[in-house]
């Protein structure tokens, strides 16, 4: 059960990381797509970001526990760069994919997402077992929280008929 949470409380943390904007169709010229994506990826590298300053603030990290948080933190900012690599390489290919190419880029996108998962649970066991018991209790509220907003629907979650689109901007 505590694996579990931790696996879902990792998914929490890295949700606001998949976040994409709009971005320009393949038939663009590739420079106009590279400036265009520029902007998209300091956002979503901001939002990962605040993410991450958000969690240390709620959770109240001690100075003794920043090397822990540290290597959380870097988790999830590299994490945050694959993904986004992998959302762009995605938008650059979505006109001219196949039904069977698009099935494995989505494979790897999702493969990408669990492996990130499971690094960012390993970073997060030694963090969560130096919390106190009050920062446990802080730690388990805001990753509930954070997943119970994405079971109810929340930005991350698209419909499924938006197709492509929706799998190359969707924020898990």
């Amino acid at each position: 059960m505590k694996r579990t949470l931790v696996a879902l409380a990792a998914f929490c943390a890295l949700s606001p990381v998949f976040a994409q904007s709009s971005a320009p169709t393949a038939a663009s010229a590739p420079a106009a797509q590279d400036a265009a994506s520029a902007p998209a990826a300091s956002k979503r590298e901001a939002r990962v970001e605040e993410r991450i300053a958000e969690l240390h603030s709620s959770l109240k990290i001690t100075p003794q526990q920043e090397a822990q948080w540290s290597k959380f933190a870097d988790v999830m900012r590299d994490n945050g760069r694959t993904m986004a690599d992998l959302y762009r390489q995605r938008i650059a290919q979505r006109d001219t994919m196949s039904a069977l190419d698009d099935m494995k880029q989505y494979e790897q996108i999702t493969q990408a997402n669990a492996d990130g998962t499971k690094r960012l649970v390993e970073a997060f066991e030694p963090l969560y077992a130096s919390l106190s018991p009050e920062q446990k209790k802080l730690a388990d509220t805001s990753f509930r929280s954070e997943h119970g907003k994405a079971r109810r629907g929340g930005a991350h979650h698209r419909s499924r008929a938006a197709g492509a689109d929706a799998a190359s901007t969707t924020k898990p």
